[in-house]
């Protein structure tokens, strides 16, 4: 079937359905913890708050999945190489069964390790073990889960990951509800809830992607363990992980350098953070458009439109951010009042609202870029970009918190935004010019 004209519909058709997915995910966590706040105690809410932290830390570390499988199936569908689209489902699905069955085979190290790091009372570590080794039974569903909807975005199917992200949260809310409210099952039923929702949402998963078992690729060991594809599979994700890693460092040490300047102020900080969250999600859309169609053109060799992909999906991610700056000018002050009641960090953070408004409009760049890096796998580059911004924000930590304290922190935040999106800007022609007419070269090619 001939793909679609490159559009604006066809953009907004893949980013939408990602923006009203991300739009479901902190409604879930709002559920669990309403549920477990009917127990009218302290103690669970803690548990389960405590336990999806670290598990979700632990799954963090698996994202590279999605993205690196986005970059190379959009590139493989861009080749026209169908083996190579679904042998990497097939590789996918393999490396989320085998990280999820070591988690729970570690299960006991990840505990000791996490409690050991941030201690706790003994009844709410208890709580938390309870919950958290029933919900580690759903690892290996939960990490492959990443495979498939890269997978499942790399072909433009975001509606489907809409239905898929959906599902699981209406399952899990549904589920919640009936475990902790009818039967009394407490943190164990949130914990059961979520299990039964992840596993759920793999079958699903694999129900929206059966068009690739029909034949016999998804089965053909020869293609799936190539070992020229597997190093460039691990190469990809590698690099992808220690971006990811370093972005996180960013974050944490952000929030760790706050606390010097007091409670208010900390808790100020991790309140406007919330609106870098929310400009991160509601550009995601287009950071997965960019990164399906970016993937898409450059494994098809055709630059003219790899460029028109970019700038278009550019545009709607910087009318977006405009829109989101606006937006926060207007409504941050009632919001903040709204997510915190202490009269003290309401002020500290109106202190710090400007940070917020220009937030959108310095990091669009750096968002979108990566997207574009991703989808082309040109990720040593975005890898060494994001190396030398971290590098370029911890001076500016050294330099600007000493004299500008609280803003000099915010200040270096948006710096690292600014060099990551200017150094991938730097880098963004190289990539054009490496996309060739014709799919990329691989050292040892499998036939389909």
């Amino acid at each position: 079937m001939t793909p679609p004209d490159l559009t604006n519909r066809r953009i907004l058709k893949i980013a939408v359905p990602v923006v009203l997915s991300n739009a479901t995910v902190p409604i879930l966590g709002a559920v669990d913890t309403g549920v477990v706040g009917q127990m009218a105690q302290a103690a669970p809410i803690a548990a389960v708050g405590a336990g999806a932290i670290i598990l979700s830390s632990v799954y963090w570390i698996f994202g590279f999945l999605r993205m690196g499988t986005t970059g190379l199936a959009a590139q493989a569908i861009g080749a026209d190489d169908r083996a190579e689209l679904v042998a990497l489902l097939s590789r996918a699905l393999l490396i989320g069964g085998a990280a999820g069955v070591a988690l729970i085979a570690v299960q006991g190290a990840i505990m000791a390790g996490a409690f050991r790091v941030a201690p706790t009372t003994p009844e709410v570590e208890a709580l938390a073990r309870d919950y958290m080794s029933i919900r580690i039974l759903s690892a290996p569903a939960a990490i492959a889960i990443y495979g498939i909807t890269g997978w499942l975005i790399a072909q433009e199917r975001t509606g489907a990951v809409l239905v898929l992200q959906l599902a699981m949260n209406g399952a899990n809310i549904a589920l919640d509800l009936w475990f902790v409210l009818g039967l009394g099952l407490g943190v164990p039923g949130v914990a059961w809830a979520t299990f039964i929702a992840e596993w759920t949402g793999v079958i699903l998963a694999l129900w929206f992607c059966r068009e690739a078992f029909v034949g016999p690729a998804w089965r053909d060991r020869a293609q799936i363990l190539n070992p020229a594809r597997l190093r460039r599979m691990v190469a990809v994700n590698t690099d992808i992980l220690i971006r990811s890693i370093l972005l996180q460092a960013t974050f944490v040490s952000f929030l760790l350098t706050g606390g010097v300047f007091g409670t208010a102020t900390l808790a100020a900080n991790q309140v406007l953070l919330q609106f870098v969250y929310i400009t991160s999600y509601a550009l995601d859309g287009f950071a997965f458009a960019v990164e399906a169609l970016v993937g898409r053109f450059f494994g098809a060799g055709d630059r003219a439109r790899l460029r028109r992909a970019v700038r278009l999906c550019g545009w709607w991610a910087l009318g977006t951010s405009m829109g989101l700056a606006v937006f926060y000018g207007i409504a941050a002050q009632p919001l903040i009042e709204v997510m915190a009641k202490a009269g003290d960090v309401r002020a500290v953070a109106a202190e710090y609202l400007p940070w917020v408004w220009l937030m959108p409009l310095l990091g669009v760049g750096a968002f979108m870029l990566d997207g574009v890096f991703i989808g082309a796998t040109r990720t040593r580059d975005m890898r060494n970009m994001t190396v030398l911004s971290f590098v370029v924000y911890l001076l500016a930590l050294f330099a600007l918190v000493p004299w500008l304290g609280n803003h000099g922190l915010w200040a270096a935040l948006m710096v690292s935004f600014v060099v990551r999106g200017g150094t991938l800007a730097w880098k963004y022609p190289a990539l054009v010019d490496a996309a060739l007419r014709q799919s990329p070269p691989d050292p040892d090619p499998v036939k389909a």
